[in-house]
């Protein structure tokens, strides 16, 4: 007997929960893709993905996932014999690193391990063994997916400017745009890359690139770029077509219009807030099971931890059996351990990620989180009881002086 029926519940950090909003939205036969309301919707989108990024700058969208826009980051920016350093707190800072050594740069990789922010001392060390200024690039990861830890963006931009370096500084948001909070000009980056399935709660297809004047120039003082990833056409069309380097990803950005109006209504701040407190939630939960078992949070400091996803440690099997349960019993579907065993060693199921991105409330976290439970009683894991109860004083907290406002 299986208990896995209704509707099932994907809680893996990307593709995220689509809502029915965004679905029926595209939901709908192909549009004129020459004239009419689409040309019109897209302007919107544009405008609007600038809010959600907080910026003035411009916008490049692709038909790529984030590898993509990686690419298109890179191949704007980085003449072929260019350098960059690449800071990798987890797997996606590492893959950023590959695809810059695919296209040919010279690649410097500061690793700062699985468990542990960028150190802006390492950097900075980085940066004045630079002397002949040849690093055109600062690649960071704001979040890494895989570990689930948060960057200080703003951070490493005052390393850049109190060492006076001109390296672009770029900030991968795949994972946490509009999910953590990030304003992409007060924290200074120059280039900032994200994706449509995560915190935007499109599916998987959406590449996007955002960046400032700096970068611009950048792109003016390249030989080349190649004309599919070129963004200054895409960024600033003479023509419709040229705002996607041929023909538009038509359902996709039906639905990415519905996502944005969703976000719209909601708050940028709102939307901020709400993931911050179900990510409290999740960790409340974690971390009063971690008192009698071996569950534990990867990331212990919460002030460093994504509120879009969350990496823990079990031990082998019982992150495989969990997830295995969780998925075939409960209808929960968790994140594998992605990059998380040491080097040199096999993924040996010791670990799992929940996603708490996108479209998302206490509803959906309380009742992941009983599932969880059940899954370690079933198991025979280890625990100390009480973590649903402490994740639900960590939603009634929150929502405590709404109730009595309303009151």
């Amino acid at each position: 007997m299986s208990l896995a029926r209704g509707r099932p519940y994907l809680a893996i950090p990307g593709p995220s929960v689509m809502p029915d909003r965004v679905l029926n939205a595209m939901h709908r036969a192909a549009p004129n893709i020459y004239e009419g309301d689409l040309i019109e919707m897209t302007a919107g989108i544009v405008r609007d993905l600038r809010a959600v990024a907080c910026t003035e700058g411009h916008v490049a969208i692709y038909a790529a996932n984030g590898h993509g826009a990686w690419e298109a980051a890179l191949a704007n920016t980085v003449r072929p014999d260019g350098k960059v350093l690449a800071l990798a707190t987890g797997r996606f800072g590492e893959g950023w690193a590959k695809i810059a050594e695919g296209l040919g740069l010279e690649v410097e990789l500061l690793d700062f391990g699985k468990r542990a922010t960028i150190d802006p001392d390492r950097l900075r060390a980085a940066l004045r063994a630079d002397r002949g200024g040849r690093i055109a690039a600062v690649l960071a990861t704001h979040v890494d997916t895989a570990t689930t830890v948060r960057n200080d963006i703003g951070t490493l931009r005052q390393v850049l400017d109190e060492e006076g370096h001109p390296a672009l500084l770029m900030a991968d948001c795949i994972a946490s745009l509009a999910c953590d909070r990030f304003e992409m000009d007060a924290m200074g980056a120059d280039v900032m890359v994200a994706a449509s399935q995560k915190g935007l709660m499109v599916p998987p297809g959406l590449g996007l690139v955002f960046f400032n004047d700096r970068a611009a120039e950048a792109r003016a003082r390249l030989p080349r770029v190649s004309v599919y990833w070129d963004w200054a056409p895409r960024a600033a069309p003479e023509h419709y077509y040229q705002y996607f380097g041929g023909t538009a990803p038509t359902h996709h950005l039906f639905g990415l219009r519905a996502a944005l109006d969703m976000l719209a209504e909601e708050g940028l701040q709102n939307v901020w807030a709400r993931h911050a407190t179900l990510a409290r939630a999740i960790w409340a939960a974690c971390a009063r099971w971690g008192e009698g078992g071996p569950l534990e949070l990867n990331i212990a400091d919460p002030a460093l931890r994504s509120h879009a996803v969350t990496a823990l440690r079990i031990g082998a099997p019982h992150g495989a059996n969990l997830r295995r349960w969780m998925e075939e019993e409960a209808g929960v579907t968790l994140g594998i351990g992605l990059g998380m065993a040491e080097p040199g060693t096999p993924e040996t199921g010791g670990f799992f990620r929940i996603a708490h991105m996108g479209h998302l409330n206490p509803h959906m976290v309380l009742g992941l989180l009983g599932s969880l439970e059940a899954g370690m009683r079933a198991l025979s894991i280890p625990f100390a009881p009480g973590g649903v109860e402490a994740a639900a004083e960590v939603v009634a907290e929150a929502t405590a002086p709404a109730r009595r406002a309303a009151g």
